[in-house]
């Protein structure tokens, strides 16, 4: 991978004029700082000698206009060049989430995600607002130092060269060799601990019934202790080198002071030439900072350009085309091919699937049966990307479902995938997230099919309800609902729902399963994973697994007529539903 700042950089290349601004006013307001100091160093030694007030006259105005043009140049350099950065950082945030909403096959956890959107994204900011832009700073402002000090006196000039080059070149590579392994550790422990915070608090019930907590809250400790050290270290590198820094301002003014008496300069200007390396060399020292700073910043920085991939930064035709996909359904649905697909998701332990054969035309209706722990969701998993198989490939028209971009195979490939998330948004956002141009008789045609709709109508709210974090102003049902809906709304060419009625009641379930597959577009396919066996009479194939293999397939009537675990199951649910509606009745 390229360069994570090349990456940032060429992000930034619709921004570069607000940057190149940004620049010119920070170095302008660098250097009236620098002029103020010497030119108040001027007036006060010219004016110990009592001199007439008009040769004072200008000098007075000088200091003045400085004095106030360095807070108007600094105000400006700041609204510019955060105006910039902010525009930036709103598009690096966008694709930043738009990466991990993408990643499938490997997302990251929840704390680490917030890490990556919040603290390693401002990392991108603070690249150019405490790197860029200062270091360009101080490098034009100590440019004009020594060119302007050449005209009092090529030597002192010589002198303050050579110490612009130890503070701003030499200092700051000390800086970045102290600092490069321990700053390179931090985000990632910064990942970890924001990880560690959520999961402690999310999960401390489960937790603490299961007698985890302790090692849990050790195991956190223990990060946590290792970043503070870590921050603790840098933070004592940093004051060393700030320290040699005003170790090596001090020589400079003393040496530039030296060679300018050498060279027989008038006394006023001594005293200009000391004050103004001081002032230079300072300025020149914030490369030191900005060494620190970007030391510090490229392991999030790494982490950012990891999810920009070259082919995605910067390219608004895919964007816009993908976007433009996502408006609507698909016309048709892919062929579907499992062949030999195996699953084994650690070495030493039974397959999740093994050997699995399926194919699944445009149209086509098939059920995933089994036992817990069968490889059901194993199935969906590798057919949406989020697995890769062992062994065996997934095929989509003939193309390996690898080969597909992240934001094309949802189009093709997706639905309701187990314990499916709810945002913290209203009904209508949290239905649109897969089809963002739906309009409303969309909205009510899918919340009809998922047993939503008159729940909605009866919210004084209705559309705009917000449903709460993980929808937790909703039941356990209603959630459900809403999950599928916003996968019928989506309509892939293959739809994959797994275990779409959990959380429901028997008559409930079947009636939403039943609407939902009526819901089903024309030639779009459908792959239906549950455990309950009321309604697959309405499908074309059903496969029973168990252990990973294909012990039974068929349809509804013929597996019901043979002995196996669909029929003795089949037997089960229906014996324990005929009591339900009993007692319920």
């Amino acid at each position: 991978m390229r360069a994570p700042e090349l990456v940032v950089l060429r992000l930034a290349r619709p921004y570069l004029t607000r940057l190149i601004g940004a620049g010119l006013l920070a170095s302008a307001t660098e250097f009236a700082g620098l002029a103020l100091m010497a030119t108040a160093t001027w007036l006060l030694m010219t004016a110990a000698g009592q001199p007439p007030l008009d040769r004072l006259t200008v000098a007075i105005v000088a200091v003045r206009a400085l004095a106030v043009g360095r807070g108007v140049l600094r105000y400006t350099e700041r609204l510019a060049g955060h105006d910039a950065v902010l525009r930036l950082v709103t598009d690096v945030r966008a694709r930043v989430f738009d990466t991990l909403a993408a990643r499938r096959g490997n997302p990251p956890r929840s704390g680490d995600a917030l890490s990556r959107l919040v603290s390693d994204v401002e990392a991108v900011q603070d690249l150019l607002l405490r790197v860029v832009v200062p270091a360009a700073a101080a490098g034009l402002v100590s440019v004009l130092a020594v060119g302007l000090t050449v005209l009092v006196s090529l030597p002192a000039a010589l002198a303050l060269a050579v110490g612009l080059l130890v503070a701003a070149v030499a200092l700051p590579a000390l800086a970045i060799a102290l600092t490069r392994r321990a700053g390179a550790e931090v985000a990632p422990l910064r990942g970890a601990f924001a990880a560690d915070a959520i999961d402690l608090t999310h999960g401390a019930a489960d937790l603490t019934a299961f007698g985890a907590a302790s090692d849990a809250l050790a195991a956190a400790g223990r990060r946590a202790r290792r970043l503070a050290r870590l921050e603790r270290r840098l933070a004592a590198l940093g004051f060393a080198v700030d320290a040699a820094g005003v170790l090596v301002a001090g020589l400079t003014a003393g040496t530039v002071v030296f060679v300018a008496l050498r060279a027989g300069v008038d006394g006023v200007l001594i005293g200009v030439l000391a004050v103004g390396t001081l002032a230079a060399v300072e300025i020149a020292l914030a490369l030191v900072g900005a060494a620190r700073q970007w030391t510090g910043l490229r392991s999030g920085l790494t982490r950012v350009a990891q999810l920009l991939a070259p082919d995605d930064v910067g390219s608004e035709t895919a964007r816009a085309a993908a976007d433009a996909d996502t408006a609507g359904p698909t016309g048709t649905a892919p062929t579907v091919r499992f062949e030999g697909v195996t699953v084994r998701y650690r070495i030493g332990v039974p397959a999740a699937l093994d050997g699995f054969d399926l194919e699944l035309p445009p149209g086509r209706r098939v059920a995933v049966v089994g036992p817990s722990g069968a490889g059901k969701s194993s199935l969906a998993a590798v057919l949406t990307g989020a697995v890769a198989p062992t062994a065996g490939r997934v095929t989509l028209d003939g193309r390996d479902v690898s080969a597909y971009p992240p934001q094309e195979l949802p189009r093709l490939v997706g639905g309701l995938l187990a314990e499916a998330y709810v945002f913290h948004a209203t009904v209508r956002d949290n239905m649109l997230l897969g089809r963002p141009g739906a309009d409303e008789d969309a909205l009510f045609t899918a919340a009809t099919a998922a047993g939503l709709a008159d729940w909605v109508r009866a919210q004084p709210d209705g559309w705009d309800t917000v449903v709460g974090e993980e929808g937790g102003q909703l039941s356990g049902g209603q959630r459900q609902r809403l999950a599928l809906a916003r996968a019928l709304l989506a309509a892939p060419g293959v739809l994959v729902l797994d275990e779409p009625t959990e959380g429901l009641d028997p008559v409930a379930a079947d009636q939403v399963l039943t609407s939902a597959l009526a819901a089903t577009r024309a030639g779009h396919s459908v792959l239906l994973i549950t455990h309950r066996l009321n309604g697959l009479a309405e499908v074309d194939e059903i496969v029973v697994l168990d252990a990973g293999r294909v012990v039974q397939r068929g349809g509804h009537a013929a597996l019901v007529a043979t002995p196996g675990w669909y029929r003795d199951q089949w037997m089960v649910q229906q014996a324990a539903e005929h009591g339900y509606l009993a007692v319920s009745g």
